[in-house]
């Protein structure tokens, strides 16, 4: 289907639709070419299905037996060419239909808009045009080869042209939409005249409804909004919408009713979808007619995205000029949101849960109550950089729980659901960074997409520099060794010297050029190609050069290559973890021969009963299951000052599938959290064997575990008794818990966790030098521990 797109192209699928079949089907019987069914005959043709505003999430194309005898349809088909097209598309038929009952064929889904279909009696996968094109009913099941004249083919039961059709029954039926369908009259007559037998209406798969559309009803923009998620008037006609313009997109417009009622769950604003760059301008006063739809952004892939309720195939009157009303203020003096659940009382579907909507304690109703109006925040407060989408997430004053350095905490019982992000579908959004401040009252209107709510200002705002600066660390003592995790965000010399000479900088002067670093994202020397190659020595050895280059130390460096392709990286790479390590201290790596990409290092004792590492550097566990597609952690064993401490960097299974925040599945699902636990448990269990063999061993586990200091992931990995790590994260105050920022929640995703004979020594460090600002070498900040090592015999 040719689909009325918002922001993606959007596909469609051809569906007919049936009741259940009855045996002892009607034999058939020829019929001259091009006369009227007496049997069946196709009464609906939908091919907006999925799209924008579409009812339903398919195409179909409905039939019905109007005789008094079963017909077998086994061996027909139908068929769909485009409106000027002669090549057809076949979906192949099987059972019977009863006699007065209808039969649905349902095709391939469109893009995610609208409810499901009805239980089809037949499947394809065709996408119909949702304006024009030509369907056939064929007592066969060979593509038709009849060029632009297959009306009159001997094997056409029934043949429907819509739009602008160059064939049809003698005219051809209406233009369609998204929205629409084209239904005969009367489904049991059939004139031979597609124009006369078919008019557009409400598309209604399965149901002998056919004839024009209902009224519409007279209707006020709350009226369209309702108390709810999705509009009680869904997939009706209303008319006598009255508003003013507040705001144009290329393919559409939002206005608002200046009379609004005094609910303040149901929204006064609402987007009419033009499809085309509208005609009226800001501050028209206009009244349309249309059709109300749930648009459901990001297609296909949006699925668990909330819709936004609007008016399509609309007719619109400008009645005269209008006054924009003053903006809806969101934070103090206005509409205060709740300051910590998104949604505490649904257990599933929003959109189809029974429970209150309730804007004053839940943030997902309460900004759904908003939907499409003009509003306004004082001072908006900045809590995280301006994306590479051109988002930049605010929070009106006063927010909790606020960062050392002006971001807003994510929580275990906190999500932030005051948090908002402006995007630049109306107006270019500008550079800022966390701590900033935007001036004045920034105005727009609320949308939502790719699974957030979106204020979309229609003036650029100005920034007001809040004098957030990148950190640095203290440099460690002679007796202190210092070790750090920082992930260098696929890494490879395709990336340019602009990000090593960044990388090194970062290395050197705001890490204090640690003794050891933990690497993560380190991807093979050809980067995101799939040429085989798993080799990042040339990767290793620029940064190496690098560091030294920007005036740091000499670094070694030891990994162990990936298998190729197993284990995730940019599409045709592959990354995984690595180790650098000063060569000017009296720091020394042990290196112990036998590791592979595929085998274990495993844990043995020399004379003494002091444990070493079979292979160092060595992967942890490879064959475990839980590690498919996923970096395998690796192990090294050093020396300091002579004595033994064993290093493990981790990068554990992204949150890539997870529910989003502001999602339609309440509370959301963390599909990708089972994976993560099971590389903890790997990873615990590789420290238990260590710690078995002596349980003073210096021990430090580090890297990207994609997972918050609050999370079970976490849990798992400190174990308990005596034998548990110390989650360096967790010691720190509750404001500096954070080393990455995601749509503007700050977080933890990267950590350090230590021995306990470490935890009297260590110096904890998150340094705030990337994921704060626009401008980033990576989108992690690193962190590091300065430790004094000591023998067991002391501890």
């Amino acid at each position: 289907m040719s689909a009325l797109i918002r922001s993606r192209r959007r596909l469609g699928a051809l569906v007919v639709t049936s009741s259940l079949a009855i045996a002892g089907a009607a034999a058939f019987v020829a019929r001259p070419a091009d006369a009227a069914s007496t049997d069946v005959v196709i009464t609906e043709v939908y091919g907006g299905g999925g799209n924008s505003g579409a009812p339903y999430t398919n195409d179909f194309v409905e039939l019905t037996n109007n005789s008094s005898a079963p017909v077998d349809v086994s061996g027909w088909s139908v068929q769909y060419a485009s409106a000027a097209g002669t090549s057809w598309q076949v979906t192949k038929l099987s059972g019977s239909i009863a006699p007065g009952a209808a039969y649905l064929v349902q095709e391939g889904a469109g893009a995610g808009n609208g409810q499901p279909m009805p239980t089809p009696d037949a499947t394809g996968s065709i996408p119909m045009s949702a304006s024009a094109g030509k369907v056939a009913l064929v007592t066969n099941q060979t593509a038709l080869a009849c060029g632009s004249a297959c009306h009159a083919d001997p094997a056409v039961r029934d043949y429907v042209g819509f739009g602008t059709a160059n064939d049809s029954e003698t005219t051809p039926a209406p233009g369609l939409s998204n929205t629409t369908s084209a239904a005969r009259t009367d489904p049991k007559q059939d004139t031979d005249n597609n124009s006369a037998d078919f008019v557009a209406g409400n598309p209604s798969p399965g149901a002998l409804t056919g004839g024009p559309a209902e009224p519409p009803v007279d209707a006020k923009i709350h009226d369209v909004q309702g108390a709810a998620h999705r509009s009680p008037l869904e997939g009706k006609r209303v008319s006598n919408v009255t508003g003013v313009v507040t705001a144009k997109s290329t393919n559409g417009f939002w206005f608002q009713d200046t009379q609004p009622d005094s609910n303040p769950a149901t929204s006064e604003g609402l987007f009419v979808f033009t499809s085309t760059a509208p005609t009226v301008a800001v501050g028209d006063a206009v009244t349309v007619e249309g059709s109300v739809a749930e648009f459901r952004p990001g297609g296909s892939g949006g699925t668990t995205n909330l819709t936004t309720t609007e008016l399509t195939n609309p007719k619109i009157t400008v009645t005269g000029p209008g006054t924009v009303p003053a903006p809806t203020i969101v934070g103090k003096g206005g509409r205060v949101p709740p300051s910590t659940v998104i949604d505490d009382d649904s257990n599933g579907d929003v959109e189809k849960t029974s429970t209150a909507f309730d804007p004053a304690n839940d943030g997902l109703d309460f900004w759904e109550s908003l939907e499409g109006m003009w509003l306004g925040i004082n001072k908006p407060e900045v809590t995280g950089p301006t994306s590479s989408f051109r988002e930049l997430s605010v929070v009106p004053a006063g927010a909790s729980v606020r960062t050392v350095r002006g971001g807003i905490l994510l929580q275990k019982t906190d999500s932030n659901p005051e948090r908002v992000l402006l995007d630049d579908v109306l107006t270019p959004i500008p550079d800022a960074k966390t701590g900033d401040k935007l001036a004045g009252t920034v105005t727009g209107v609320l949308d939502y997409s790719f699974g957030n709510f979106k204020f979309l200002p229609t003036t650029t705002p100005a920034v007001i520099d809040g004098g957030v600066k990148r950190e640095t660390t203290r440099a460690s003592s002679p007796v202190q060794l210092s070790v750090a995790t920082f992930n260098v965000e696929n890494l490879d010399p395709s990336d340019g010297d602009a990000k090593f000479d960044g990388l090194a900088q970062a290395v050197v002067h705001n890490l204090a050029a640690p003794d050891i670093l933990g690497l993560e994202e380190v991807q093979d020397n050809d980067g995101a190609v799939n040429s085989g190659t798993t080799a990042a020595d040339k990767t290793l050895n620029l940064l190496a050069a690098a560091i030294v280059k920007a005036g740091g130390p000499k670094y070694a460096w030891r990994e162990i290559d990936p298998v190729n392709n197993a284990e995730g990286g940019e599409p045709g790479g592959n990354i995984r973890v690595a180790f650098l390590y000063r060569t000017d201290k009296p720091l020394k790596f042990v290196d112990t021969p036998g590791g592979g990409s595929t085998t274990a290092t495993t844990i043995v004792t020399d004379h003494a009963g002091r444990p070493h590492l079979s292979s160092s550097p060595g992967r942890v566990d490879p064959a475990n299951p839980a590690w498919e597609a996923t970096r395998v952690p690796l192990a090294g064993e050093f020396k300091w000052h002579g004595q033994s401490v064993f290093v493990v960097v981790n990068h554990f299974s992204s949150k890539g599938g997870d529910d989003p925040l502001w999602g339609r599945f309440q509370p959301p699902v963390q599909s990708s959290a089972p994976k993560r636990h099971e590389q903890a448990a790997a990873v615990r269990g590789f420290v238990d064997q260590i710690l078995a063999k002596d349980k003073g061993t210096n021990i430090v586990v580090l890297g990207d575990l994609n997972d918050f200091d609050w999370s079970q992931t976490a849990d798992i990995l400190v174990g308990s008794g005596q034998s548990a790590l110390v989650d360096l994260p967790r010691t720190l105050p509750l404001k500096e818990r954070y080393s990455y920022v995601f749509e503007g929640n700050s977080q933890i995703l990267d950590q350090i966790l230590v021995s306990q004979n470490l935890r009297p020594t260590a110096a904890y460090d998150v340094v705030h030098m990337n994921a704060e600002f626009p401008d980033q070498i990576s989108d992690h900040d690193p962190q590091v521990v300065k430790l004094i090592p000591l023998p067991s015999w002391v501890r």
